[in-house]
């Protein structure tokens, strides 16, 4: 698999990226290689980071910091880590933020891609009205990453490759290795395994 880039004109001021090629025909073998391409991803030195155009991927911090979400024009928050104690909706009264909770816990064992198409919808109908949408956990690096890296595959036509270079250059981020092995097979079924 090759990379080239789908960002918006905008964003494709950089010098193009180097080509990337990774096999996802064999899933065990593709997550180590895919985490040595997460790995060389932009170290973390903000709470949130724009990762597409008005699409950010951030912290517990950077969802509760009502200063930043005003800086951001933050019109909508998917919080990848909500629970009875942390990230409640009342947190945006006075705001008109919209918000959508998505219990998810950080292990390899847990199924997030029954959350994938929820997730995509809702960032992609935030952000096709011009709304400005932050996706949070509770550090920013797996779960919101793997919500974003798989609404770049359903909704902008992205493979798995090209939506981790796109986010990797904003963002340093890690999916767990199960949530890698769920993006794969998402990749698989919209692409097959070797585009």
């Amino acid at each position: 698999m090759s990379y080239t880039s789908k960002l918006p004109a905008s964003w494709n001021d950089r010098p193009p990226p180097r080509k990337v090629e990774i096999d996802l025909s064999s899933p065990g073998l593709a997550v180590v290689e895919l985490e040595k391409l997460l790995f060389t991803g932009k170290a973390i030195i903000s709470h949130a980071d724009e990762v597409w155009p008005r699409l950010y991927i951030g912290d517990q911090h950077s969802a509760e910091n009502k200063a930043d979400l005003c800086s951001h024009r933050i019109t909508h928050v998917l919080n990848a880590a909500h629970s009875q104690r942390r990230g409640q909706a009342h947190v945006y009264d006075n705001m008109m933020i919209t918000y959508m909770g998505i219990e998810a816990h950080d292990s390899c064992n847990f199924d997030m891609s029954v959350n994938f198409q929820a997730a995509a919808d809702f960032i992609h109908s935030a952000l096709s009205r011009g709304g400005c949408v932050l996706v949070h956990c509770h550090v920013g690096v797996s779960r919101s990453a793997t919500l974003v890296l798989a609404y770049l595959m359903l909704k902008q036509n992205l493979s798995l490759v090209e939506a981790i270079c796109a986010v990797k250059e904003n963002r340093g981020v890690i999916p767990n290795r199960g949530f890698l092995r769920q993006l794969i097979r998402l990749h698989v079924q919209l692409f097959g395994k070797h585009q």
